[in-house]
């Protein structure tokens, strides 16, 4: 059995690779978090190509193709750090795809798609990425329901968080029009932050792996000392971890839409703690100059520290896989 890519969804990574190694390097990262903007032309090269809906169905306006090729895509912006209102409306796109009633779906998802309008997709009381821009807001309420709220109906108060690479708010709303599903519209929004989380993961283990190469001590590279390498060995298994179960959440979304549920939950754990650990590791990897302000690989750490918050912590996610687990294991055990 092949568990690799297609060969057109290698196409999708090399291409978003490419692209995002030219337009969103970590100097233009520095640049949009010290201004406090995004990069505008990023975004409008990334609608072009009809990013934003690429999971879509086509009737609305989208590329119809699946979760897996929109993994492969929030990998590759969660790699560059990218500087853009991606992640959020996708979510949100996710969610009234997969959760909204024809009515909502009809009224919101073909701006989503042509990136004519922007959404967001938050918890009630957490953080909400991108809702000071959005046309569409999408709010998960602690009793497991979700409802999409118009940008004009919500109270949107900008917050400063810990990533300056991404804007954030805290939004509250009354009313709003209740997703059919939120179940699966929360589950395959918690994949596309997943995914993200594994591209920071990766990006992380890289730098550091080319830093212990160059770095040296007493003649000798840092990487070959024990501790060092022990320690990167542990970010590969993190990093691998985490991509692991993202990519079977996100196989499941289209293909095994029953196993999505515990796959979320797998993903979204093992890629918070996963993007976590890594980052941490990564400034430690980088010895004094790993803490300093001019030291790139601070903005994966910070990213990594919100989106593992985003849609239920790790420790969340793990209870409601051992919930599921037990649930489905029940009635073998009666």
């Amino acid at each position: 059995m092949n568990f690799d890519f297609s060969e057109d969804q290698h196409e999708i990574k090399r291409t978003a690779r490419d692209l995002l190694g030219q337009r969103s390097s970590l100097a233009k990262v520095r640049e949009a978090a010290e201004g406090h903007r995004y990069d505008d032309a990023l975004w409008t090269e990334l609608v072009a190509l009809g990013w934003p809906g690429i999971a879509i169905a086509e009737e609305h306006g989208g590329q119809g193709l699946g979760a897996v090729e929109l993994a492969i895509l929030a990998e590759e912006l969660g790699y560059a750090v990218a500087a853009s209102p991606f992640l959020a409306t996708v979510m949100a796109a996710e969610a009234i795809g997969a959760g909204g009633t024809p009515e909502q779906q009809a009224k919101w998802l073909p701006g989503l798609a042509s990136g004519e309008i922007t959404g967001a997709l938050g918890e009630v009381g957490g953080l909400v990425p991108d809702a000071d821009a959005a046309a569409v807001i999408v709010l998960v309420g602690d009793d497991g329901t979700a409802r999409v709220v118009a940008r004009a109906d919500a109270d949107v108060t900008p917050v400063d968080a810990i990533d300056p690479t991404r804007r954030a708010a805290r939004v509250s709303a009354d009313g709003g029009d209740p997703l059919a599903d939120p179940a699966v519209a929360v589950d395959r929004a918690t994949v596309a932050v997943a995914a993200e989380l594994v591209g920071v993961a990766q990006r992380a283990l890289e730098m550091t792996l080319a830093y212990v190469k160059d770095r040296k001590q007493f003649d000798t590279p840092v990487g070959a000392y024990q501790a060092v390498s022990h320690r990167c060995a542990q970010m590969l298994k993190d990093t691998e971890g985490a991509r692991s179960a993202t990519y079977f959440a996100a196989w499941a979304a289209n293909a095994e839409p029953e196993r999505l549920p515990e796959g979320a939950a797998l993903a979204k754990a093992a890629a918070s703690d996963g993007a976590r650990d890594v980052t941490a590791s990564a400034i430690q990897a980088h010895g004094g100059i790993g803490f300093t302000w001019e030291a790139d690989v601070h903005w994966l750490y910070k990213r990594a520290q919100v989106d593992a918050a985003l849609l239920g912590t790790s420790g969340k996610h793990r209870r409601r896989l051992a919930a599921l687990l037990a649930a489905r294991l029940a009635p073998a055990a009666a």
